[in-house]
């Protein structure tokens, strides 16, 4: 899977997750400069972490999990809509929004059986370049 943030606010920060093609939106907390952390509002480093699925007690289910990432914990994949619903970790969406996400309970009820079949799956979270924030759309970017 790749993550590649795309649209930056002081809120949030919104990104494409690809698996070979577009799947869904995502929405993390704002990006900082490398090495500072604000408690979960924060979004995690770029890098490559694998993710396992196991249960996670805060949603009480079945729920993918990413891996050593530096100076984080607990970091999963779930449903959502905006930073204040993000803890540090990637929400996802069908739609997007400055600073929101939507029809995260389908995306997430999409995306979650790919993981959870896949024998070995990684993330890599890239930043890109600043793009336009005021434009909403449904599509793929």
């Amino acid at each position: 899977m790749t993550l590649r943030r795309r649209w930056y606010s002081d809120r949030s920060t919104i990104g494409a997750l690809t698996l070979g093609e577009f799947a869904c939106f995502t929405l993390e907390d704002r990006v900082r400069a490398p090495g500072v952390k604000v408690q979960d509002k924060t979004a995690i480093p770029v890098g490559r972490y694998r993710v396992v699925v196991n249960f996670s007690q805060r949603f009480q289910r079945m729920m993918p999990l990413l891996l050593e990432v530096p100076m984080f914990t607990g970091i999963r994949i779930h449903s959502g809509n905006t930073a204040g619903d993000t803890r540090g970790c990637i929400l996802v969406g069908k739609w997007r929004a400055p600073d929101w996400v939507g029809d995260s309970r389908r995306a997430f009820t999409e995306l979650f059986p790919l993981i959870d079949a896949a024998d070995d799956v990684w993330i890599t979270v890239i930043d890109e370049p600043v793009v336009d924030n005021r434009q909403a759309t449904g599509g793929g970017g």
